[in-house]
């Protein structure tokens, strides 16, 4: 792992995926395709796979001809649904609380969006954007939604601003040129912060689910033989199986010890209408917004649109440290994936969805570990999402405690621990890291990345080398604005801790 760092982050190659040629070998993918059994390992046959790719931008991309499906491919598929029923269903929850819906809309429109969603995977991910990471949900959000609906806010405008900003930023290659802009020391900070949030709060749920149904007891159990069989995976070289298999031990152990389980989901569809979904007595019960509706949730789009950034390098940055040499024109391109993510997200909120998209977390780095491309997990992410959408039980499966939370400690933020380690290791990064982590503790990782995104390219910190290579632009224009930008809306929405909102509508 450590000489891929080298390769790509030492030699400066954080740069979009499809301006450098993936291989110095000539020909399409089926005529460089060669069979596993050629190669002394499946680990060889992975590399080659990702390095003779040729994905092709806004143009048809197919099974078999573009790309192969690997079992491998499976892991990130399932590990993906999963962080998909879990939230997307957080989200519902979030605004079913003070719109007064029941648990029957959080299914009903959970559901809804699943099939949404792999409509969208397959157009985008698996045909005419190969390097377009799926578009997942947006979790850092999921606090701030009840004091939008407080204040007035329609999930739809919420919605359609989100995307239109996005487009926005993609089509003037905001996305990629702040990721450019990006230290190692920065981002790995960014890592090492996500991960340790994300595991934490993940051990705090499951010990408050244990609780909760009087057997603390499971809870530290699971955590503890999870932790035994990520070691032993670890150590036979067989890591990407970590979801499955720990969500199944997770799962048989809770279970075996006596925690309470039971099938409720029947298999069914969604209702299908927009007209339903917008009525003013079905659906949300809201009926169309209104131009204060899009007044109120301005300040909230426009953050949202603006940690997609740091987002998407973090998913991008972990798989230039899993994937070998040659194979930057298969690599996530941030641009692309603000575009999927955008356009997923407008027709989404026209349709009737709840979701606030993101940058796939618990596919891509899954997939990264698993060295495989993004199309063919797509398409078998696609397929199980639909399946569990219809089907129904496995959705009751997937939100369970012992199997949720292993699955987003396992398959998310112990990797983005590990990554954000190994990007820091080395130099002047860890003075970056530190301020990261320090600055988003103080407000939130939209905030920490800003501010040391400027201070490390002022050279106030991190390499004083690097900060003298940058134009001024790149140096203090640029992160500047992102800084009084992203501060400035958090004022006006009263995030800034111990100040309050400059907005009345968000005083509390």
């Amino acid at each position: 792992m450590s000489e891929n760092i080298e390769s790509t982050v030492m030699s400066g190659q954080y740069v979009e995926g499809h301006d450098h040629p993936a291989s110095n070998k000539k020909g399409s993918y089926a005529e460089l395709h060669r069979n596993s059994s050629s190669f002394d390992s499946r680990d060889e046959y992975l590399n080659h796979e990702l390095q003779i790719m040729q994905p092709k931008r806004w143009r048809v991309n197919l099974p078999f001809r573009d790309y192969r499906f690997e079992y491998e491919d499976t892991i990130p598929a399932m590990a993906a649904t999963i962080g998909k029923v879990v939230m997307v269903g957080a989200i519902a929850a979030t605004f079913a609380g003070p719109l007064g819906l029941g648990d029957g809309f959080i299914l009903e429109n959970v559901r809804y969006e699943l099939l949404i969603v792999s409509f969208f995977i397959v157009l985008f991910s698996g045909i005419f954007l190969p390097t377009a990471n799926l578009a997942g949900t947006h979790g850092p959000l999921i606090p701030l939604i009840p004091i939008v609906v407080a204040a007035g806010g329609h999930p739809m405008a919420f919605g359609l601003l989100i995307g239109a900003f996005g487009l926005m930023l993609a089509i003037s290659k905001g996305g990629s040129l702040l990721a450019n802009l990006t230290s190692k020391g920065v981002c790995g900070g960014l890592l090492l912060y996500l991960g340790f949030i994300g595991t934490t709060s993940q051990v705090k749920k499951l010990f408050a689910w244990s609780e909760g149904i009087g057997m603390t007891h499971i809870a530290f159990t699971v955590i503890l033989l999870t932790i035994l069989l990520y070691a032993l995976l670890e150590h036979f070289k067989k890591r990407w199986l970590a979801v499955p298999i720990s969500c199944l031990l997770g799962g048989g152990v809770a279970f075996l010890m006596g925690a309470p389980f039971a099938f409720k989901t029947a298999p069914g569809l969604p209702h299908m209408s927009p007209m339903y979904w917008w009525g003013e007595n079905t659906g949300w019960m809201l009926g169309m917004p209104t131009l204060e509706s899009f007044i109120v949730v301005l300040p909230f789009a426009i953050l949202a649109v603006a940690m997609w950034s740091p987002d998407f390098l973090g998913h991008q940055v972990f798989q230039k440290i899993s994937y070998p040499k040659r194979t930057e024109r298969v690599l996530m391109d941030i641009d692309d994936t603000m575009v999927s993510t955008s356009f997923r997200q407008v027709a989404g909120s026209l349709l009737g969805g709840s979701n606030f998209s993101s940058s796939w977390g618990t596919y891509i780095v899954p997939a990264a570990i698993a060295k495989r491309p993004i199309p063919a997990g797509a398409l078998l992410t696609a397929l199980f999402c639909i399946i569990a959408s219809v089907w129904g039980y496995p959705m009751d499966l997937a939100i369970w405690e012992p199997v949720l939370c292993i699955a987003l400690i396992v398959g998310v933020f112990i990797p983005l621990l590990e990554a954000g380690m190994e990007m820091t290791r080395e130099g002047k990064t860890t003075q970056s890291a530190a301020i990261v982590v320090f600055a988003s503790a103080l407000v939130n990782p939209a905030f920490g990345w800003s501010l040391t995104l400027l201070l490390d390219n002022l050279g106030l910190i991190g390499s004083k080398e690097r900060s003298a290579s940058l134009s001024r632009m790149s140096r203090w224009i640029i992160p500047g604005i992102m800084f009084v930008v992203l501060t400035g809306v958090m004022a006006l929405v009263g995030m800034l801790p111990g100040i309050d909102a400059l907005l009345p509508n968000f005083r509390h």
